[in-house]
């Protein structure tokens, strides 16, 4: 009897340090304002009104033509208006919380936004056409661990900075950081073109923000002390989005991989194509050449203007060095485009 009591007086201790020590986390200087007035801020946040689709419309219209235009300061504009990142923080205290109204009204908000993000810039590139993608467009389609880790982070920062009124400004910094509409607009555009492969990565990227930013808000509130240990139980957003996070890190850690690996092998390739007699001699120029990893064996694809011919026995010196140096076999082609250098006649000096 003794020894069970001892048993339970332990327990009880336990417990108590336990709840001492949550305690201290959750009133660490964190919870700023009173929970009705986060939750009428965010209600009013959230709501579909006509400035946040003209904010949406605007937004998505100068994303799309720094896109085009391949201009990353235009792009940066855009993120900076970009509303979309009020409602999703309204999201993430609506499932916390249960609070079937605002959670409504928020999830609206983010669908609307995302449907007339990608019709807009979809409407863009289809009249305006779009032949050839800039790095800017490129960049938004392989989605990585790093996208979903800035994502984490600017959406703790965010969440952190509604509950610290103070700290409202950090939110333009965190939009930029974390960038939701610029991939929407690469889906529209990508779309335009037929392109499905990378309006998949670009959409990838977006749902990789979004749902970043909606965990990273809950575990803010949740320290902040908005959410009791029985709400958090039932809260199935919080285990919903864990496993998401959980099923992005597959494909994110793939690519992830295979810009590693993409880099491991551009690097020593640059360096034989720079020494390679093939490619230096006078009168040839290499001005583009890409790796392709999809195909059996890969494929290193060289556009290269030449004033002489390029044999195959040539090509294959060139594979056999590129097989030594990777320990990897790889399949070279090369794509010449011949060339006739023409020069000014050389003036007689007075």
């Amino acid at each position: 009897m003794e020894k069970e009591n001892q048993k339970n007086q332990k327990t009880q201790k336990t417990k108590t340090r336990v709840s001492k020590t949550w305690n201290l986390v959750r009133n660490f200087g964190l919870k700023a304002i009173p929970i009705m007035m986060v939750r009428n801020s965010l209600f009013e946040e959230s709501e579909l009104t006509l400035n946040f689709l003209v904010l949406i419309i605007s937004s998505c219209l100068i994303a799309t033509f720094g896109l085009v235009l391949n201009s990353a300061a235009v792009i940066i504009g855009a993120m900076i208006i970009a509303p979309l990142m009020l409602p999703l923080r309204g999201l993430s205290f609506a499932t916390l919380e249960g609070d079937w109204q605002l959670l409504r009204r928020s999830f609206v908000s983010i669908a609307v936004g995302t449907l007339l993000g990608i019709s807009c810039s979809w409407l863009v590139g289809t009249v305006i056409g779009f032949p050839e993608f800039g790095a800017q467009v490129l960049a938004r389609t392989q989605p990585n661990l790093i996208d979903l880790l800035v994502a984490i982070v600017a959406g703790g920062i965010s969440g952190f900075s509604k509950i610290r009124p103070s700290l409202e400004d950090a939110v333009p910094g965190t939009a930029i950081a974390v960038a939701l509409m610029p991939p929407l607009c690469v889906v529209g555009l990508t779309l335009s073109q037929g392109e499905w492969t990378l309006s998949q990565g670009a959409f990838l990227l977006y749902i990789t923000n979004l749902i970043g930013i909606n965990l990273a808000c809950m575990i803010v509130y949740v320290f902040s002390g908005y959410a009791q240990s029985t709400e958090l139980s039932r809260s199935l957003n919080w285990g919903f989005s864990l496993v998401l996070i959980a099923v992005l890190v597959v494909p994110l850690g793939l690519t992830f991989w295979d810009v590693l690996e993409q880099g491991r092998v551009e690097e020593p390739v640059q360096e034989l194509i720079n020494k390679s007699p093939l490619f230096t001699r006078k009168g040839r120029e290499v001005s583009d050449w890409k790796i392709d990893r999809k195909k059996n064996p890969p494929e290193i694809k060289m556009a290269v203007r030449s004033t002489q011919l390029i044999t195959p026995e040539q090509v294959k010196e060139f594979e056999d060095a590129v097989e030594i140096k990777l320990g990897k076999r790889f399949k070279v082609k090369v794509d010449v485009t011949p060339f006739i250098p023409v020069e000014s006649p050389n003036l007689k000096a007075n």
